[in-house]
């Protein structure tokens, strides 16, 4: 179509496409996120299958190109990209609850899911520079011209695709409408170079295009796979509020991406759930005798359970929460009982550029780290450099009370923190939540450290010091390193934690019968697709 040719653009279609490839990347970290966290390795599994795929892609693009290369080729591969990203946004709601048959690595297992979802749209996008390279070769003396031209807006479509997804997209639409939006965006390009001089045939494809399309949205907001699994999706979280039950009393948890990060009675903020939070305040209870003034310091702000505490108990302190997240305050204050009006004062940066540029030394006399899980620990806030820092803003019988969790037959993050506490503080404690934590696969610890002796003399029954010889023995029991701004491989050392969390799961029967079903419907229509394929190649030697 002549239209159709002026409007040929080979540098804007390698821009449009590099750039939805980015987007995908980006939104695949968000989109995954409540299912399997995020860690390194979801970091490094989504960076690597996209690569594969595109790589993969380009193979294939080039074969295709070199035999089939036309304007009806690009629109078959758009349209096939738009599909393959609807199917990822089923295959992340259908797929999360599956689980491998036999024991693989947790590694492995993450690195397959990912590719289970993203690799086939990196793979049909991967294909489009080839096919538009070998469209563009009109004239070979400058071939070098076309394609560095080529390449250099591709480049430019995956920087505005990355910027694009991380600082609006995502934020503005959400990580689903995103997706969606990149798929008709695919759609709208497909049906674009299927047109023909025909207008039957085109008016045929454009309504097979359009049918196919509109079956996969109304399959996906039928199933349900389109509704919001977040109650506010931000840049960070994806943050979930919700009313449940505990001790014969009504609170609300809130949820950041998969986990549970605390609970809160609304009429009752002195009301404390968790292991850790009930050692925090028997430890900072003889510090608030001597200083019903003293100043604190939250690393994480959370549901604001604590410092809601603290107010509670000492109207006179000072507490500062540094939460990096906005959203997550304004989470506690819409649903979990902080009010607007409160002088508990909150700064929306990371905790170690807080203290680095705005905390004064010797200005805090409680620094209380609740930063980390067992999917996400900010290694940042874990190293020597950060401790001595801590050190910096503690007042001279300050004390730091970090929450951590690992793995008991393993211990791997518990050594190395515990270590790394010890080059800086004179005293460190180590307080379990379980007494079975040696046999657990999961264990919550308080570390406490201090220049001063630390008073445990207040902890609840059931809740015991490890003593000195008890603690110096674990530490010895296997190698450690300690963890420095160079080299803190916490991920790495969190993997024993993730793999019991992973070995929980199992294949539920009614998953394993939904799993053979997909296989054998994807078995059918790829045979349909190879007797199809082979059929028109005989057709054509025929012919």
């Amino acid at each position: 179509m002549r239209l159709r040719q002026k409007l040929w653009n080979p540098y804007l279609l390698v821009f449009i496409s590099s750039a939805c490839v980015m987007i995908i990347e980006l939104v695949a970290s968000r989109l995954i996120a409540p299912r399997i966290g995020v860690s390194l390795y979801t970091w490094t599994s989504v960076i690597g299958v996209v690569l594969a795929g595109t790589s993969l892609g380009n193979y294939i693009g080039g074969r295709l190109s070199d035999r089939y290369a036309s304007m009806g080729l690009l629109g078959i591969v758009y349209t096939l990209a738009s599909l393959a990203t609807l199917l990822a946004l089923w295959l992340n709601n259908d797929l999360h609850t599956f689980r491998l048959p036999i024991n693989v690595p947790m590694i492995v297992w993450i690195v397959l899911y990912i590719a289970a979802l993203f690799l086939l749209p990196s793979i049909i996008l991967g294909c489009v520079s080839p096919i538009v390279v070998k469209l563009s070769l009109t004239d070979l003396e400058r071939s070098g011209t076309t394609v560095g031209k080529i390449y250099a807006w591709s480049a430019a479509g995956s920087i505005a695709g990355t910027f694009l997804a991380g600082f609006y997209l995502i934020a503005q639409f959400g990580t689903k409408a995103t997706f969606l939006g990149v798929s008709a965006a695919l759609l709208l390009l497909g049906i674009w170079f299927l047109l023909d001089r025909s207008w039957r045939r085109s008016a045929a494809r454009v309504a097979l295009t359009l049918s196919l399309f509109g079956a996969g949205v109304y399959g996906l907001s039928a199933g349900g796979f389109l509704g919001q699994d977040c109650r506010v999706e931000t840049n960070y979280f994806c943050i979930n509020v919700q009313e449940t039950q505990r001790d014969e009393r009504t609170v609300y948890e809130l949820l950041l991406d998969r986990l549970v990060h605390s609970y809160t009675d609304l009429d009752d903020p002195m009301y404390l759930v968790y292991g850790y939070e009930k050692t925090y305040a028997a430890l900072v209870a003889p510090i608030m005798e001597a200083k019903p003034d003293l100043a604190a310091f939250f690393i994480g702000g959370g549901g604001y359970t604590f410092p809601r505490y603290l107010r509670a108990l000492s109207p006179d302190s000072r507490l500062v929460v540094s939460e990096i997240d906005p959203g997550v305050t304004e989470a506690a204050h819409r649903w979990l009982g902080l009010p607007r009006d409160t002088d508990i004062e909150t700064h929306n940066v990371d905790a170690r550029g807080y203290l680095m540029w705005y905390a004064q030394p010797d200005s805090f006399d409680v620094v209380f780290g609740d930063a980390f899980d067992d999917y996400s620990v900010p290694y940042h806030l874990t190293t020597l450099e950060f401790s001595q820092l801590v050190d910096t803003v503690l007042t001279e019988d300050g004390i730091y009370l970090a929450n951590i969790i690992d793995a008991g037959p393993s211990g791997d993050f518990f050594r190395a923190f515990v270590a790394t506490q010890q080059e800086v503080f004179e005293h460190v404690v180590v307080i379990p939540s379980t007494s079975g934590w040696r046999e657990s696969a999961r264990s919550t610890f308080v570390v406490a450290s201090s220049h001063q002796p630390i008073d445990t003399a207040r902890l609840p029954e059931g809740y015991d010091v490890l003593g000195e010889e008890e603690l110096a023995e674990y530490m010895g029991a296997a190698p450690y390193v300690l963890l420095t701004d160079d080299y803190v491989p916490v991920d790495n050392l969190m993997v024993p934690v993730v793999e019991a969390s992973f070995a929980a799961a199992s294949l539920e029967p009614e998953v394993a019968a939904r799993v053979r079903q997909y296989a054998v419907i994807g078995g059918a229509g790829l045979g349909v697709v190879l007797l199809g394929v082979g059929g028109w190649r005989l057709l054509r030697k025929r012919a």
